[in-house]
């Protein structure tokens, strides 16, 4: 499968730029900024932003997101397919506001 992300400087894919639009794409730091990048993905990416995501973060430390704050930032219906795909038994479940996405 041919990659055909671009990125910026910081080595974001340019491609993820419509889901921080109150954010500045080129300012985001992947290491300070990460958990944000890691929400924005999982819940708005493509195949290829997920496989980017993965490499760049590795599949613990997004387990480990999706496992302590997933319920509470991803649509119920994103939290359930990573919550499988990464198969995550022990989440944390967090109240759900009025907005029920």
């Amino acid at each position: 499968m041919e990659n055909d992300l671009t990125f910026t400087p910081n080595g974001i894919p340019v491609s993820l730029r419509p889901c921080f639009q109150e954010y500045t794409l080129e300012k985001l730091d992947p290491k300070r900024d990460a958990f944000t990048i890691i929400e924005r993905t999982l819940a708005l990416g493509c195949q290829q932003e997920i496989q980017w995501l993965f490499a760049r973060y590795g599949r613990e430390r997004v387990r480990e997101w999706v496992r302590q704050a997933g319920s509470g930032r991803l649509s119920r219906h994103r939290f359930r397919l990573w919550v499988n795909y990464l198969d995550i038994r022990d989440y944390q479940q967090r109240r759900r506001g009025a907005w029920l996405y």
